[in-house]
């Protein structure tokens, strides 16, 4: 039984309520790390984009909904069962032995997702580097492009192999396609590793290994300032934004007067808002239920869900009006209609954003404050990513890597980066667009979904309410009835359509224009299989070394 996993002691000179493992210093910094955690990157580059291609500020209503039957319900049970078994994600499942495969995929999916998300960290900190310059060097104004506008609308490159391209996107897309990655023409064409993105790649995994050298004690102390910067950058942004001239038509294209209240009739606009909430809570991966098992067993974990799901929420609603904000000011100076300036991703962060700054007076200072920015919003969920892998290995090996915490850390992050050199060649973006396609979807719903099974289902749901108010304290059956519905019934169901739809609608990742060889197919689906075969394989040795009946080893 889960109840039996608590490890309690009496409390040590640090304050520590669990002698063994150690508590949060603070509740302040535990609050700080859970929402660095669940605002990333996604917050800024996914959420505006996805707002203004599905309604505009209708889009808020799904989004909400989706927010109350899903995101809030699946947070709140990964936090108590984190905090209730003070264990992470492999061994809180020695509740129900027969699902500990999850939490196995749960850790083997963030190792992947880390691998790929520190390369887009190392992206941020070399466009970082290259900002300390008079002029941004993806602009008109850097002489080392030489270039000039034709009469015709285009753009004349005389030092590269390509001719002519469009006004708009130009400057950066060269840069970022011939200069950051130097990208091949297809995933085929590995060529050598890019050195100056292997330093970044390095510098990142030494932030992340510093940081958290000591676990949750030295990464409590870097959170306050890695999750507040963010906030601050958005505020300054969206000051300086409003005050450009066309802001408000970007404004107006995102959250505006032209919202479109018809596209509540689409189910894909419902499909989206579901995922987004899914993937910027950063659920179902392990980094909820690791963080929160440092916990003291007493902290309102209700509570604290709550403040984390709607700050995570609120915070792309915010990010929406200092992005589009500016990208309206680039649309005023082209000539054009936001809808042909504005993009999604990774095409937002480093192409399509950096073309706006590079328009603003003095824009060096605003590219570094918006690269530092996502350097901390990156750093601050990989904080949690490393933190599950370290923490499934602890709590799986306690005698021999007890007192090895910085050893441990250290040892994950050299081999994360090893792993991470081929997304740093010539193909490098292809590796990280697979990873992304395949890695960041199925795997987490199917865990989400088999955490409702076998918490209520096989656990039991009433036993693990109970287990929750010996946490916050008893509360009324009218309390309990919202998320009695939510956690029986409507939470599975959603994910279950989800999954349903993502199957459905599946095409094959591309970048861009260009399409993948089937042996990299053949790789992603090979990356799902290897997270997902633990689940059954698992299950299986359960059942065959266990005694009685299948129901009796659950």
């Amino acid at each position: 039984q889960c109840s039996l996993i608590v490890q309690k002691g009496c409390p040590s000179d640090s304050g520590d309520e669990n002698v063994e493992r150690g508590n949060w210093s603070s509740k302040r910094e535990y609050m700080l790390s859970m929402i660095g955690y669940a605002v990333g990157l996604g917050n800024v580059w996914r959420f505006p984009y996805l707002a203004y291609k599905n309604g505009g500020g209708a889009f808020l209503i799904p989004y909400t909904i989706m927010l109350a039957v899903a995101g809030i319900p699946l947070f709140f049970v990964e936090s108590s069962f984190g905090q209730f078994c003070s264990q992470g994600p492999i061994n809180v499942w020695k509740a129900v032995p027969m699902l500990q495969g999850v939490g196995v995929a749960m850790m083997l999916v963030s190792t992947l997702v880390t691998i790929y998300y520190n390369v887009i960290i190392a992206y941020s900190l070399y466009y970082l580097f290259v900002s300390f310059q008079s002029h941004l060097p993806w602009s008109c104004s850097s002489g080392s492009w030489n270039c000039t506008s034709t009469p015709g609308g285009q753009l004349h490159e005389t030092h590269r192999p390509f001719i002519y391209y469009r006004v708009t996107l130009a400057r950066p897309e060269l840069f970022c396609a011939r200069v950051v990655l130097q990208r091949s023409a297809g995933m085929d064409e590995t060529g050598p590793v890019l050195w100056h993105l292997a330093l970044c790649l390095l510098l990142a995994w030494v932030l992340i290994g510093a940081a958290l050298f000591k676990g949750i004690k030295s990464s409590g102390k870097v959170v306050y300032f890695t999750a507040i910067f963010p906030y601050v950058v958005l505020i300054i942004l969206l000051v300086r934004g409003l005050t450009l001239e066309g802001a408000l038509d970007g404004i107006e294209y995102y959250i505006g007067t032209k919202s479109d209240l018809s596209k509540l009739s689409e189910a894909g606009v419902w499909k989206d808002a579901a995922t987004q909430i899914f993937f910027s809570l950063s659920i179902a991966s392990g980094g909820v239920t690791a963080l929160s098992s440092y916990n003291k067993f007493h902290n309102n974990c209700y509570k604290d869900s709550i403040v984390v799901c709607v700050t995570n929420c609120a915070t792309s609603v915010f990010a929406g009006f200092a992005i589009f904000s500016i990208l309206g000011h680039m649309a005023h100076v082209y000539q054009k209609p936001v809808s042909e300036v504005a993009n999604a991703g990774f095409g937002l962060a480093f192409i399509a954003y950096p073309d706006a700054l590079s328009q603003l007076p003095v824009a060096p200072l605003w590219s570094v404050l918006f690269f530092f920015m996502l350097l901390t919003l990156g750093l601050d969920s990989q904080f949690a990513s490393i933190e599950v892998i370290s923490t499934c290995l602890q709590d799986s090996f306690p005698t021999i890597l007890k007192s090895g915490r910085g050893f441990v850390t250290a040892s994950v992050c050299i081999v994360l980066f090893l792993l991470g050199l081929p997304c740093i060649t010539r193909a490098g973006i292809y590796w990280v667009t697979l990873i992304d396609h395949f890695c960041s979807g199925w795997v987490l719903l199917v865990a989400g979904l088999l955490e409702f099974i076998g918490l209520f289902y096989i656990y039991g749901g009433n036993r693990f309410i109970e287990d929750i108010e010996m946490m916050i304290g008893t509360k009324s059956a009218l309390f309990w009835l919202w998320w009695r519905i939510c956690w029986f019934a409507l939470t599975p169901l959603v994910l279950l359509v989800i999954l349903a739809w993502s199957w459905y609608t599946f095409t094959p990742p591309t970048y861009g224009p260009v399409g993948y060889p089937s042996w990299a197919l053949s790789l992603g689906w090979c990356m799902i299989t290897f997270c997902l075969m633990w689940i059954p394989a698992v299950a299986v040795r359960r059942v065959l070394g266990a005694r009685g009946n299948l129901w009796q080893v659950r």
